[in-house]
């Protein structure tokens, strides 16, 4: 055992901690080959429907060496952000993903990287490494799955034990040998709920996910006309979904963040549904400043709330 390794492994999930990470675990930098042939086939079969950056890098996506020269570990980390008030109270009024009620986790979460990345700079000597945050070829959950902080559930999401699925996931990939973590076993077990709760069938098969079925892809990534198809399906949802967590048994041990940026702004959690129907460009600006949600634009969260609030006859 490299007593190096071991110890550069437990100064750096100490610090994780303090920096207010939820898990940290490490895995060894290296190709992924189970992963190639089903991001093979998921392409090919066109799920990725108008994500065309998913097909992008391809290599770059199985093998983290390409992203760091002479990468050895990919030190991966959890952030919890299930909120503690559900947003909306109200039934009938319009839902947004929990993930999006606060600060835009990218910036949150690079910046705890950037400090962990540092401190391991400063403490440990020169190490070269690259942060990740969902903005680069990244496999965020097969990393996290091989470091031991969950397995993949069959609506595709990573599942923590203790903590369930509402997390933001990020990556250190460094030039450093760190004491890999081994990946754990899968607790779905013969449930479906995921599945059968999808109401636009997105979850093609335990553990596939067409996107371009997702009630996420379609109010997030789809920049054009939402399809008549799906019209009465969205079950209220402007921007993202949670259906398929929401459902989900292991959910039940989730528990309130600890982080103040990922707190929703306070108009936000009185928004009505006239609110959302009549929001104007500056309380956009406003409510969504720094907000996940400026991904679709003002016009672009128009036309979901009109999609969304007509019947399915009109």
């Amino acid at each position: 055992m490299n007593t190096a390794a071991v110890q550069y492994t437990q100064l750096i999930k100490h610090k994780a901690l303090a920096l207010g990470f939820d898990f940290c675990g490490i895995a060894r930098a290296e190709f992924l080959e189970d992963e190639a042939p089903r991001l093979e086939t998921w392409l090919k079969n066109g799920m990725h429907g108008q994500m065309n950056y998913m097909a992008n890098h391809f290599d770059k996506r199985l093998d983290p060496r390409l992203l760091v020269d002479d990468a050895k570990s990919v030190v991966t980390l959890l952030l919890n952000y299930y909120p503690e008030q559900q947003l909306p109270e109200d039934d009938d009024a319009y839902k947004l993903s929990k993930y999006a009620y606060g600060t835009d986790y990218h910036f949150v979460i690079k910046d705890k990287l950037k400090d962990l990345l540092a401190f391991i700079q400063t403490e440990i000597g020169e190490v070269g490494g690259r942060a990740f945050v969902d903005s680069a070829p990244v496999m965020d959950k097969a990393w996290a799955k091989r470091a031991g902080l969950g397995w993949v559930g069959k609506h595709t999401n990573l599942i923590n034990r203790e903590i369930g699925s509402y997390f933001f996931i990020g990556e250190l990939i460094l030039d450093l040998d760190l004491e890999p973590d081994g990946p754990i076993a899968d607790y779905c077990g013969t449930c479906t709920r995921c599945i059968d709760a999808c109401p636009t069938d997105a979850i093609v098969a335990p553990y596939v996910v067409d996107g371009s079925k997702c009630i996420s892809y379609f109010t997030i990534e789809l920049k054009e006309a939402l399809p008549d198809d799906v019209r009465g399906k969205f079950n209220n949802w402007v921007f993202g979904c949670d259906i398929c967590q929401d459902v989900c048994p292991w959910n039940r041990f989730a528990r309130p963040h600890q982080t103040p940026e990922f707190t929703p702004h306070p108009d936000l959690t009185t928004f009505s549904r006239k609110d959302w129907e009549e929001i104007t460009d500056e309380v956009f600006r406003e409510v969504f400043r720094r907000s996940a949600v400026k991904r679709t634009k003002l016009e672009g969260l128009k036309r979901n709330v009109r999609f969304v609030g007509e019947s399915p006859e009109l």
